[in-house]
């Protein structure tokens, strides 16, 4: 689980999303990969923040009665803050929000906090590390976007590797334990070159939920960090 997490473990975190699975059997998705991860990852858009819509809290609350995994909200929506205390009562139990949608990213990031939540701050790839630098200490992880967010199976934009790596620098020169997340066009033939970049939560999408078998795509992902 996130709270017990260290680089020196040699592997990150999983964080499969359902963007990529059959919305009409979500439920069905997420336990066929239960006993095999630790965390799922939630893309909730509304269609104007990103052009694309996907579910809302009551979806959130039905999935939470059917997994005990951790649910990683990404809010991919306009005026996030008015909808935290929603998702956080659906079942959420990290949620992130974008820097692009936030005027008051701190007020929002803190509001997570109270809630009882880890909270993450996002940026697009084309939005430099410097927009977050100041959110950073209040922030338990950041999600840097490695695909311009909307769609799922997405190619990794390549120059994302340095971003990943600056930000790695950033981050462990904070007092507080920052994790970084990364989310888009992840697959077993980058994962690993992600991960040495400085990552430690990779969500993955259509490599997991793209696949005929879940779990098998689950442990040949998990193969990649095997020494």
């Amino acid at each position: 689980m996130i709270k017990n997490y260290s680089r020196t473990d040699g592997k990150p975190i999983l964080c499969p999303s359902i963007l990529s699975a059959d919305f009409a059997a979500l439920g069905e998705a997420i336990e066929k990969v239960e006993d095999h991860v630790d965390v799922i990852h939630l893309d909730i858009m509304d269609g104007h923040f990103v052009p694309n819509m996907t579910i809302g809290p009551m979806v959130i609350a039905d999935l939470r009665r059917r997994s005990q995994l951790v649910f990683d909200v990404h809010l991919m929506i306009e005026n996030p803050l008015d909808w935290i205390e929603h998702f956080a009562n659906s079942g959420a139990d990290m949620i992130s929000i974008h820097q692009e949608a936030c005027p008051h990213l701190l007020r929002g990031l803190q509001q997570i906090r109270d809630l009882g939540l880890k909270a993450g701050v996002v940026i697009n790839p084309g939005t430099p590390l410097a927009a977050v630098e100041e959110a950073l200490p209040y922030a338990d992880f950041v999600l840097l976007m490695t695909v311009n967010p909307g769609f799922g199976g997405q190619q990794y934009i390549d120059t994302m590797t340095d971003k990943i790596s600056r930000l790695r620098q950033v981050v462990d020169q904070l007092d507080n334990d920052v994790l970084i997340q990364i989310d888009g066009g992840v697959n077993p033939d980058n994962i690993a070159r992600l991960y040495q970049a400085g990552a430690d939560l990779i969500v993955v999408g259509n490599a997991v939920f793209g696949q005929p078998d879940p779990v098998q795509a689950v442990e040949t992902l998990r193969a990649c960090f095997v020494s």
